[in-house]
């Protein structure tokens, strides 16, 4: 269709609301049609002089008098007449003068020749009857083209109605510019020219809801996902499935809650995705978009700037609620989403920050891309129109966030959160970009600010539970607390959030002293220290101290101190092997594994100790001969032994120590004290119990046999030595 936007006034100013454009587009067609009649001066029947008996008289006998067409002397004489008739008309001479007078002033903007006047009329004539013409066939009404032809479905119809639509406009214009009254001719033929207007921009709206409604294109689901959904598994198994499935036990009490086997998916973020996919979509067929501008600018210079934006943005904004209805985006209060229940939150938390960045990189994107492309140079009008197209969008999913922002705090929500919040923080500057609502754009900005709060709050929570897990419940085999893994796999998740973490947490006064074992009481030194590392190392200080109350729960020594040793050595992997090392540094690191080792030294005193006592040689004299007493002692020390070694194989083999290599390094450490203290003994002693019965009684064990079976210690599977070979002469 061709635009004749060459002709076209400047766009009209608007404010930047609706309902102000509304009332400026009712001014403007109000003062329209008052020029209209104003133009018509005292040259109308409906002009108004004194009172409105009088007016129609004066009118009437005006009319008479320009239709007759005859010299001015003729008319003062039938004015003469007409006053002896009635004196009121006395003052008709004024009329006329200026009748005489506004002529001389048309004359120079209209055709002074009467054949060219008659032929402007003729094309005006010839605009309306388009109009009308088409008119008769529109039904109107919400089944609009059902039973009408639209002026769209042929581009000869479709032009030949813009340019009538055009011709009457400028027609308007023209003789509005003139200075009243207006010859009576012109004057009516402005009224009807009006009406004709009002009858064109109805069409017009209708033909504008149709093209919006018929041209939109479909959404595909399914490929706005996939433009998002590169997601990425913030942590993954390291240790086999044991790992996997150990976010948290059921063990324990305080964090049974929280689901036991899922990893927590992580949505890339809204600027790679940006970067690498560019994603761009036709929210309207392209073939329909200068149709659209063809029907908004004549709408918009006719004064029915409202109508056109209520047709306009409604119908887009009905599109974009399909669309966030399409990609899973409902509608609830903040009551409904404080009584979903987690899993199905979870999902939802999830499902919105997808959401959040399909409507505002590629749906409210697309929406800013086609106003550009419909209203063109009318900036303010696409602004007002944009603006309430993605209020309602924008809105629902801010209504989503804030509700999620004041619920209850509980850690497994800490990393849908924060999820949220960078989402929200990447398309915030996008978002400000396009919608210059201040009202939206400052709702968008206090939602970040509630989640980021929402992060604060749900982080100290994770830190109290930390600190309040008091769970009398025992690890019988030593192995590593389901109270270690949680909250390891927690960090091991928190560090892929340094960025908006450390700018939300910072050090509290009231944790400084707990930094004193770290930085023997130098905690200036924190200042190097990134805010996520230093509630990190509080975290970790929290977890360490809870996990020694714990150990204090085992009657066992030796088995407290392979729970410690197994902890600790767990944290120091996860540390090691994770970005946690980066927040936490090497120092700390080294300083727990020379805690490893003490309890690996406290081990073995509290548990081969008593062993190793009953291979020395008190009580029993030199090694050349024995006294009978001295061969009593060495066998009730033999005796002693044995029970003693086959009291901790049968305890220490249903302890556990997961780690291969810890488990290895402890066997050894143990075969490298007993061996050769026992082989030593053996060598010693055993040619005096060959000369006796039953030497094998005493004597059951080689050395190499207790090699072999310290191997099957800390497997976590309890067993008895039956049936030992014994050694006889």
């Amino acid at each position: 269709m061709r635009s004749d936007t060459s002709k076209f006034p400047k766009p009209f100013h608007l404010t930047d609301n609706l309902r102000v454009s509304e009332t400026h587009s009712n001014k403007k067609r109000e003062t329209q049609k008052d020029k209209i009649h104003r133009a018509g001066g005292r040259g109308m029947a409906t002009t108004s002089l004194d009172g409105a008996g009088e007016d129609r008289v004066l009118a009437t006998a005006q009319q008479i008098l320009m239709s007759l067409n005859t010299p001015k002397e003729v008319r003062q004489d039938m004015l003469l007449i007409f006053s002896s008739f009635d004196n009121r008309l006395s003052t008709i001479s004024d009329l006329i003068d200026a009748d005489n007078d506004s002529k001389s002033t048309i004359s120079d903007a209209v055709p002074a020749d009467e054949e060219e006047q008659e032929e402007d009329l003729d094309r005006l004539e010839a605009a309306m009857k388009v109009i009308l013409r088409w008119d008769a066939s529109f039904s109107g009404g919400g089944d609009f083209l059902r039973h009408s032809t639209s002026i769209l479905d042929s581009h000869v119809d479709g032009v030949e109605y813009f340019s009538a639509v055009d011709d009457i406009i400028q027609w308007i214009d023209e003789n509005l510019s003139l200075a009243p009254p207006l010859p009576p001719r012109r004057a009516a033929m402005c009224d009807r020219a009006e009406k004709a207007i009002q009858i064109a921009m109805t069409r017009l709206e209708h033909e504008l809801r149709h093209v919006l409604i018929h041209s939109t294109v479909p959404l595909d689901a399914d490929s706005l996902y996939s433009s998002v959904h590169r997601v990425s598994l913030s942590f993954a198994s390291h240790d086999g499935a044991a790992t996997a499935t150990a976010e948290i036990d059921g063990s324990s009490e305080s964090f049974g809650k929280t689901p036991n086997h899922r990893f927590h998916e992580r949505v890339a973020s809204f600027e790679d995705e940006n970067e690498n996919d560019g994603v761009s979509i036709n929210l309207v067929h392209p073939d329909a978009v200068p149709e659209l501008r063809e029907i908004v600018t004549r709408m918009i210079r006719s004064g029915y700037e409202r109508e056109c934006l209520q047709v306009y943005s409604g119908v887009r904004r009905d599109a974009l609620d399909e669309c966030l209805a399409i990609i899973g985006v409902e509608r609830l209060s903040i009551e409904e989403v404080h009584r979903v229940e987690w899993k199905v939150l979870d999902e939802k938390m999830k499902n919105w920050v997808h959401a959040l960045k399909i409507s505002v990189g590629v749906l409210l994107s697309g929406e800013k891309r086609l106003c550009e492309n419909v209203f063109g140079d009318l900036v303010e009008v696409k602004e007002v129109c944009f603006n309430e197209i993605a209020k309602g969008c924008v809105m629902q999913l801010l209504n989503f966030a804030e509700a999620v922002s004041i619920c209850k705090r509980s850690p497994e929500k800490l990393f849908r959160i924060l999820d949220m919040y960078e989402a929200s923080r990447d398309v915030l500057p996008d978002l400000e970009a396009m919608v210059s609502d201040e009202f939206v754009a400052g709702e968008a900005r206090g939602v970040l600010s509630g989640l980021g709060n929402a992060v604060i709050g749900t982080f100290a929570e994770f830190e109290n539970c930390i600190r309040n897990e008091t769970s009398k419940k025992l690890v019988i085999t030593g192995d590593v607390h389901p109270l270690a893994r949680y909250v390891m796999n927690y960090l091991k998740l928190l560090v892929d959030y340094s960025d908006p973490l450390n700018l939300l947490l910072e050090i509290r006064e009231e944790d400084l002293y707990r930094f004193q074992n770290d930085f023997q009481g130098d905690v200036s030194q924190l200042e190097a220290i990134s805010p996520l590392g230093q509630r990190t190392l509080l975290l970790m200080s929290e977890l360490e101290f809870n996990l020694e109350e714990k150990s204090r729960l085992y009657e066992d020594n030796a088995l407290q101190q392979i729970f410690l040793m197994n902890n600790l050595y767990y944290l120091v992997w996860k540390v090691r092997d994770s970005e946690i090392r980066k927040v936490l540094g090497d120092d700390w690191i080294r300083k727990r594994r020379g805690q490893i080792r003490q309890y690996a030294t406290g081990y073995l005193r509290a548990s081969w100790t008593r062993a190793l006592a009953c291979l020395k040689d008190e009580g029993i004299g030199g090694s050349s001969s024995l006294s009978s007493a001295s061969k009593m002692a060495l066998k009730e020390k033999f005796k002693s032994f044995n029970a003693c070694f086959e009291e901790i194989y049968r305890i220490q083999t249903a302890w556990k120590v997961p780690d291969d290599r810890l488990r290895e390094e402890l066997q050894l450490s143990i075969s490298e004290k007993v061996i050769p203290a026992y082989r030593s003994f053996v060598g010693r002693f055993s040619s005096h119990l060959i000369e006796g019965r039953h030497a094998g009684k005493y004597i059951k064990y080689t050395p190499e046999d207790l090699d072999t079976y310290l191997l099957n210690l800390f497997e976590g599977s309890p067993a008895v030595l039956h049936h030992i070979r014994r050694k006889s002469t």
